[in-house]
């Protein structure tokens, strides 16, 4: 029998924003022709969304919103007059990310572009030009330039994904320049905002994977410019935690072994991935979409609680082959992988994270504590054949005055985060037997009588 413990007693600090994602909702200001998932954004309690790849997406705005060059058009005008600048579908997509309940996490850059032509992704031709139009940007959002905003943005991503091709490749799908260009390019634009914003966390660059020559590259020339980044962020996708696990671990040993000790750590770019070509990238796509893809999300939300990551940010919830929580046509209408977010936000709204002891290799738990004690636990595995388990969720120091209720929230083939079944105890140590088949996520709430 494979076994959970949960010890209410031991505080782990502040439960973090695990259930963040790249893209915020589906929402028109004006009513013709308006399906909407706003308030299902809502309910989920997104903490953050991230802007990369928006302009993908016709509702949002297309291309017209987010990307530098979609923002300032010609770069023959002046980087410090607001005509230069048109940030008008931009702000609405802003404005509808707030109303989602998130905050904005803003990638300055571009898109990747997988077509033959390449027209964002090379090279500013500019480099310091480049750093004052992101200045502007900044400004305007955060500070009301141009008749702009006053918004809460605190995290600004300098690029997209500048490792995902190599030098030499004749394919360049985010940077169209070599790995040195990049280096630089960073070092200009991280000590100019830097300058302007020292209040703000300036990082990036979104790195596609952990490549080893290309981040000794990258994390040298930091140190030769005296830089300190506030943010590393990077991607990665697979068909295991324990592959997401240990890359997390590997970012972080790279950071402390520069010296980047106090600098974040952001995986904001993750999904189910079993293989990028033919069968496997068909076979991705779906499970995605399913519950054994909400069991993925569930159990690395779970499993990342604990480790040492600062966010935690799923692509994508913007209306595409890969969102999980939303069906592309009706995105009014859930999908099994929406579920996930809103149970890691009812541990989210508690803030303090409680010890998960864990005598299993596949189910994975997170709990926390508040004006309820949670618990979360999802059995994940890559085999769709696993069998079904007995789970034994052992609750210790659990605050009992007048006694609790313990109330199951099943999310599977049946069930989309419905109560199944209550239990009453009156001691502070008891425990819960539940039958788990494979890719079933449970929400446990304590709540008290």
């Amino acid at each position: 029998m494979d076994r959970i413990t949960v010890d209410f007693s031991r505080a782990l600090g502040k439960v973090k924003p695990m259930h963040s994602v790249n893209n915020g909702p589906v929402y028109k200001f004006a009513a013709d022709q308006r399906i909407t998932n706003i308030d299902h954004f809502k309910a989920a309690g997104i903490p953050y969304a991230r802007t990369h790849d928006a302009s993908f997406f016709a509702t949002y705005g297309g291309e017209h919103i987010v990307d530098v060059n979609m923002i300032f058009t010609d770069w023959s005008k002046p980087a410090d007059d607001p005509a230069s600048y048109d940030f008008v579908l931009t702000d609405e997509y802003m404005r509808v990310i707030e109303a989602g309940g998130a905050k904005v996490y803003y990638r300055l850059g571009s898109k990747i572009e997988h077509w033959s032509k390449k027209y964002n992704t090379l090279p500013p031709v500019d480099f310091n030009k480049w750093a004052v139009v992101c200045e502007h940007i900044i400004r305007h959002y955060t500070e009301g330039w141009a008749d702009g905003y006053h918004m809460d943005i605190e995290y600004w991503e300098i690029w997209n994904e500048p490792d995902l091709d190599p030098d030499d490749s004749a394919h360049k799908r985010c940077w169209g320049g070599t790995a040195k260009q990049f280096y630089e390019l960073f070092c200009i634009t991280y000590k100019h905002l830097k300058s302007c914003f020292p209040h703000l966390k300036i990082g990036g660059p979104a790195c596609a994977g952990l490549k080893p020559e290309w981040l000794d590259g990258f994390f040298n020339a930091l140190k030769e410019n005296g830089i300190k980044p506030d943010f590393f962020s990077w991607h990665v996708y697979g068909a295991t935690v324990e592959k997401i696990q240990g890359k997390i671990r590997l970012a972080r040993e790279w950071l402390d072994k520069y010296g980047f000790t106090e600098t974040e750590s952001i995986l904001n770019e993750w999904n189910y991935v079993k293989g990028w070509k033919d069968d496997d990238w068909i076979y991705s796509l779906k499970m995605e979409k399913s519950l054994k893809g909400s069991s993925f999300i569930a159990a690395t939300m779970c499993m990342s609680q604990y480790e040492a990551l600062d966010n935690l940010m799923f692509y994508d919830a913007r209306p595409c082959g890969m969102n999980s929580l939303f069906s592309t046509d009706f995105v009014f209408e859930r999908l099994k992988g929406y579920y996930p977010f809103y149970m890691f936000n009812q541990l989210y709204k508690l803030e303090e994270a409680v010890s998960v002891e864990r005598d299993t290799e596949d189910v994975w738990a997170v709990g926390a504590k508040g004006d309820e004690q949670n618990v979360m636990l999802s059995y994940y595995n890559d085999d769709d054949n696993a069998p079904e388990k007995t789970v034994k969720v052992e609750f210790k120091n659990v605050e009992n005055a007048n006694g609790v209720r313990l109330e199951y929230y099943c999310l599977d083939e049946d069930h989309d985060c419905e109560i199944v079944r209550e239990e009453v105890f009156t001691s502070n140590e008891f425990s819960a037997y539940i039958k788990m088949p494979i890719h079933s996520t449970y929400l446990l709430k304590i709540v008290s009588l």
